[in-house]
Order: structure tokens, then C-alpha cells, then sequence
């Protein structure tokens, strides 16, 4: 694993992408005070906190960067549609933080905990909107291709809302069926990410057939990251992860651990029929599922998930440092802490 080229080139490609991030929403003829105010927040300009993870870890848009290099074009090409990706990313984290209730991100109060629900509605909505001004407004795309971006996003923003609205349906249901979540999953997660490596190579002017291997190398990346992120709201610190750990559990949500829990566990079931009554519940779901061994299942379907990442990505031949970049992030983020 090559982490010191990861940084080199995150440390290249990243200020890039954020001083134009702050172009866009920062744009006083776009974003009324208020408006202006709740995004800067969200987005983690906010100097009065300091905390390394406040502005998010920029994954998506750095996928983008790199497939956008590493089939042959250049990063400084595919900023726009960078900015862009991790703008869609931030509209949904804030819709989905109103509708899971979640009164933490990255370590810090949510936007709708902070100015209220409606206000929080419309600042993710306009977070939606300067994404697609943004893409409307490039110099490197040509039109036809400006379209197909605009319909990769459009298309990309109703599987987030399926696979959302999918999670949520699920708090409803006793068991859920695996192939049921790896469907939830798709939309809520891994689009996004396929999304994110595809347009990369769209900038670069990437054939059909270059696309189509850099979208299933997402698709597959997308699935690994959301079976990750469901391990750490078990086993994660929220030290670490910046979300109060049991969250999911608190919301009766059937994350990948509980679901295989719930098949091996009568127990869980009962307990998960009731109504949360103390955090030390969380503890008793921690030593079931450990004992019904879903820790070391999750974390097998985490590590196939990657290898077939990997071996999409292979098919894609990638070129250079960043082609190298992309094999050494998807092995890094397996097994991640937040």
C-alpha cells in the first residue's frame, strides 16, 4: 500500500478542489447570508472548530481526480466535475441527517440541529442546485457532454433517493433479506462513488468501454465503503468516526451487522422488537453479535468487496501514479477507522 503516494497527490489535487468549492457556494450571487452561512458551516469552513475531519474526507471527488488522470487526461481537467460530485455528496448528507434525526456530523452538530428542519431542507437544496449550475457553467466539457454529466448526476440523485428512502422503510421491517440490502446499498452508496470514477473518465474524453470498467470499479468500491461504515456505527469510536457510536442501533436501522444478527440471534430479535430503553442495550447487541461471529463475516464481506473493486479497476488498466493511487485507496479504506 502506497500511502505516502495517496497524500502526495491529495496534497496536489485537494486545495485545488476546495478553493473552488468555495468559489461555488460561497458565491454571493447564488447564496443569500443565511444560506451562505449554513453551507460554509456544513462544509467545514467554519475556523472557530478545529478538527481535522470537519470538511469530510473528499473521497468521491478525489476518486474523480484520479480516474480522470489515470486514464490518460489531466486532474486540473476534471475539477468542476469534482466540485460538483462532492456537492451532491454534501446535499444528501444534510437530508440525510434531517431525516435520521442524527444531531452529529464529523464530530459536531448537524445543520437542521443547529437552524431547524426547514432551513436545513434549503440548504441542501441549494447545494443540489450549485452542483448543476457549476456543471452548466464549465469551459473544458463539451455540450454533449455537459448533458450526459447532468443526466450521470440526475440519475445518481434518484438511486440516493431510492436507497434512502429503501434504509428508512427498513427501521419498519423485522428481517430484511441481504440481497434486499445490497439493493439499498447500491443506491444510497455505491452510485455515488461509481458515479464519481465515471465522470472522472468522461472529462478525459474515456471510451464506453473505459467508463463502464471505472463504474463497476465504484460500484464495487461503493458497496465496500457502506458494509465499512455500517461496522464502524457497531464497532467504531466516536472519538474517531465523529458520530455518537450505537446511533444505528438507537434508530433500529438494519445495518449489515444486524440484519446477519438478526438471522442468527433470537435474543437480538426480541430486543430489537422493543423500544430502546438504555445505552447498555448497545453493549448486550455488541456481545451477540460477536458471539454469532458477524463481526468476522462483515469484515470477509468488506475484503471480497474490495478484491472485486480491485480486480474492475484491473480490467480498467489504469496508467501512472494515479492509476497506483486508486489500487493503494481502495486497499486503505478497507479496514478504516472513520
Amino acid at each position: 500500500m502506497n500511502s505516502d503516494l495517496i497524500y502526495r497527490l491529495s496534497q496536489e489535487y485537494l486545495p485545488v478542489l476546495e478553493e473552488e468549492l468555495r468559489f461555488i457556494v460561497m458565491d454571493s450571487t447564488t447564496s443569500t447570508e443565511l444560506v451562505g452561512q449554513m453551507l460554509h458551516y456544513h462544509m467545514g469552513w467554519d475556523d472557530s472548530v478545529q478538527y481535522d475531519g470537519v470538511s469530510g474526507k473528499r473521497i468521491r471527488p478525489l476518486l474523480t481526480l484520479l480516474c480522470a488522470q489515470a486514464v490518460g487526461g489531466h486532474w486540473r481537467n476534471a475539477i468542476v466535475i469534482a466540485a460538483a460530485v462532492e456537492l451532491i455528496h454534501n446535499f444528501s448528507l444534510i437530508h440525510d441527517d434531517i431525516q435520521d434525526r442524527s444531531r452529529l456530523r464529523r464530530g459536531r452538530p448537524t445543520v437542521w440541529s443547529l437552524w431547524g428542519t426547514e432551513q436545513a431542507i434549503n440548504a441542501g437544496d441549494a447545494l443540489f442546485a450549485h452542483a448543476h449550475l457549476v456543471v452548466q457553467k464549465d469551459d473544458v466539457l463539451s455540450p454533449e457532454s455537459k448533458l450526459d454529466a447532468l443526466r450521470l448526476i440526475d440519475e445518481t440523485c434518484l438511486s440516493l433517493t431510492e436507497g434512502q428512502a429503501a434504509d428508512l422503510e427498513f427501521e419498519k421491517k423485522n428481517k430484511i433479506e441481504l440481497g434486499a440490502y445490497m439493493s439499498m446499498v447500491e443506491g444510497k452508496t455505491a452510485s455515488l462513488i461509481a458515479t464519481s470514477t465515471e465522470l472522472g473518465v468522461l472529462v478525459a474524453g474515456a471510451s464506453e468501454e473505459q467508463r463502464m470498467h471505472y463504474r463497476d470499479f465504484g460500484y464495487a468500491l461503493g458497496i465496500a465503503y457502506q458494509v465499512r461504515d455500517d461496522f464502524l456505527g457497531v464497532w467504531g469510536k466516536s472519538s474517531t468516526t465523529g458520530k455518537p457510536t450505537g446511533d444505528d442501533f438507537r434508530a433500529r436501522k438494519k445495518t449489515l451487522p444486524i440484519i446477519l444478527g438478526l438471522e442468527r440471534s433470537d435474543e437480538l430479535c426480541a430486543l430489537y422488537k422493543q423500544a430502546p430503553q438504555s445505552d447498555a442495550e448497545l453493549g448486550t447487541v455488541i456481545i451477540l453479535l460477536e458471539e454469532t461471529g458477524v463481526l468476522e463475516e462483515v469484515e470477509s464481506i468488506e475484503f471480497d468487496k474490495v478484491e472485486i473493486a480491485l480486480g474492475k479497476l484491473s480490467n480498467a488498466c489504469p496508467k501512472g501514479d494515479a492509476g497506483e493511487a486508486l489500487v493503494s485507496l481502495a486497499r486503505q479504506l478497507l479496514g478504516r477507522e472513520r
